[in-house]
């Protein structure tokens, strides 16, 4: 949890165009820096536009590139994410690279505006239906890829079929958890159908961060006060998204996860094809997608 691997590519991807989801602050504030730095035109989808903008200012300035695009995208709300990519598929011809990283954790038990539990809403569902609606165009400009940012949480992650919204039974830890591990399992079942498509897919634990994702917890806030010094920087999170999405020759990896810039182990729960192809139809069924 505590080492720290570093993205050592020196790939430059002038003209690529890239998506970061909640790219205004952490992690993914870090992650669509380092990708401007490289030239690609990137897109800030953010639920909070006025932060967004001030970020993609701060960007600009830092890296002199003004291809840093701001665009409305709320995870919780499936009208919000179909607009953005309604407007995205009419803006751009292209998009190279995906980075499902926006998140929530540990949120009191609450609903999505269209009744999705918190955590597995927008953690899974809402980057299920964005990658959806997106995949068409991420396939006519590959080679593409495709980053979902998980968790070591996944480790205490199950899929409650008969639970999955948490009306039964609730805790907001590991909500958390059960959303991660959907994570992965997205990612794997969607490297199974993309295979020979030239668009490929990966899951990381970006590592233990100091970001706005705590905020809900006051036990995670003091703990990472407590162990400061152990933790990461946003900046030294968003190494190993930035190694899938840019690293050369990561194809022959597709659907793996990956810690600290290396392949990673998952667990027994994340490697199970069958609760994956299961997770895939359900969550189609409650997005009103096509089971294809």
């Amino acid at each position: 949890m505590l080492s720290s691997g570093v993205c050592t590519s020196t790939v430059e991807i002038p003209g690529k165009v890239v998506v970061v989801t909640g790219a205004n602050t952490g992690i993914g504030k870090e992650t669509a820096k380092e990708l401007a730095q490289r030239g690609a035109r990137v897109y800030l989808a953010c639920r909070d536009v006025q932060k967004g903008e001030l970020v993609a200012k701060e960007i600009q300035t830092m890296t002199g590139n003004q291809q840093v695009l701001v665009r409305k995208l709320d995870l919780s709300d499936t009208k919000s994410i179909r607009a953005f990519a309604k407007g995205f598929l009419a803006e751009e011809k292209h998009l190279h690279i995906l980075i499902n990283n926006a998140g929530v954790m540990m949120c009191p038990y609450s609903k999505t505006a269209d009744g999705f539990e918190m955590h597995i809403g927008v953690n899974h569902l809402g980057h299920f239906l964005l990658t959806h609606l997106l995949l068409e165009k991420l396939k006519e400009s590959a080679p593409s890829r495709i980053v979902n940012v998980s968790s070591l949480a996944h480790l205490l992650g199950r899929i409650h079929f008969h639970n999955l919204q948490g009306e039964k039974f609730y805790n907001a830890g590991l909500a958390y958890c059960h959303s991660k591990l959907a994570n992965i399992l997205f990612t794997q079942e969607l490297a199974r159908r993309l295979k020979g498509s030239g668009v490929t897919t990966y899951s990381v634990h970006p590592g233990t961060v100091q970001t706005e994702l705590i905020r809900h917890s006051s036990f995670m806030n003091w703990m990472w006060w407590l162990f400061s010094f152990f933790i990461k920087t946003p900046q030294q999170g968003a190494q190993t998204s930035l190694y899938c999405a840019l690293t050369e020759g990561l194809e022959i990896l597709n659907g793996s996860h990956f810690s600290d810039c290396h392949v990673a182990w998952v667990s027994a729960q994340a490697r199970n094809e069958t609760v994956a192809r299961r997770l895939w139809d359900v969550s189609c069924d409650l997005l009103g997608l096509p089971m294809d």
